[in-house]
């Protein structure tokens, strides 16, 4: 597929591309904490809040719960075609995502998404598309905020801004915790039920013209492990302390992998974090930051 026209690529930048209206119920909460690959424990009530309506303790969201509010939007990546940029779905992966939660969340109601372009970048290699998600309840109080990048792969070269770069080093010294869990070998057909239906996470067919010779996880489940590890190890597995996320996906995880996420506290509210699959020693997380609230 041959990289965009910069006229293209330019008319894009800016554009909203969906306004979604997401209605959930307890169902949709707990799948969603089961996909992400709660509870480590099932014995365990302060895990078991997360997917049990009737827990003896109070059943809660898990607070990355919305970054499938706009669910509706990641039926655009198998459709291939975003803002008039059209692209291989099978040579589409996650970048980054951030989120910040601004409101408590119920365990069930309707949240309206506004999806915008935010910026594209040439990467020589690809196309990276940032999205900007503003989530809002049914009094029109906004829930959550979030930004998201999708890294096309042989789209680069179209002329446009190769736009920022950081590289990333863990924080000097030891980490202060290491948390070790094991996804399922059927964790992307799991998490794909709370709305990432992309076909790159589930068949097996489909995914070697993207270079695989599996299906891949999808990037945010296994940022939903990531701040599992950490709210657990952290914030006594506190929703109500979650503030925000950000990370990149810098390497591709596979159901059955073994996610090592190593922390370092750098104050009493800031947490950075990478996570590595074990059996191959490699970060798949890296720019790891939580900001918790006291």
């Amino acid at each position: 597929m041959q990289p965009p026209d910069l006229d293209v690529v330019k008319r894009a930048i800016g554009a909203e591309i969906a306004r979604t209206v997401y209605r959930y119920t307890e169902r949709d909460v707990a799948l969603y904490a089961l996909g992400i690959g709660a509870p480590a424990d099932p014995l365990d009530q302060n895990e078991l809040k997360f997917v049990y309506e009737l827990s003896s303790i109070g059943f809660q969201v898990f607070p990355t719960f919305p970054v499938v509010f706009a669910y509706e939007f990641n039926r655009c990546v198998p459709a291939g075609e975003i803002a008039g940029i059209k692209f291989n779905p099978m040579m589409t992966v996650s970048g980054e995502q951030h989120l910040r939660l601004l409101k408590p969340l119920k365990t069930a109601g309707t949240v309206t998404s506004t999806v915008t372009v935010s910026d594209i970048f040439d990467k020589g290699s690809g196309l990276l598309m940032m999205t900007d998600v503003d989530s809002f309840d049914e009094n029109g109080e906004q829930l959550a905020t979030a930004r998201a990048s999708l890294f096309m792969r042989g789209l680069g070269g179209f002329g446009g801004e190769r736009g920022p770069s950081s590289r990333w080093q863990a924080p000097a010294g030891p980490p202060d915790i290491v948390h070790e869990e094991e996804t399922r070998p059927n964790q992307a057909l799991l998490y794909r039920l709370a709305g990432d239906d992309n076909p790159l996470h589930a068949d097996p067919l489909l995914v070697a013209k993207g270079g695989y010779d599996r299906p891949i996880l999808h990037g945010l489940c296994t940022m939903g492990f990531a701040a599992r590890a950490i709210l657990k190890r952290c914030a006594d597995n506190d929703p109500s302390r979650f503030d925000s996320i950000g990370v990149r996906f810098s390497q591709p995880v596979f159901p059955g992998d073994t996610l090592v996420t190593e922390i370092w506290r750098r104050g009493h509210d800031d947490i950075a974090f990478q996570t590595k699959v074990k059996e191959r020693n490699v970060v798949v997380l890296s720019h790891g930051l939580i900001r918790l609230r006291d």
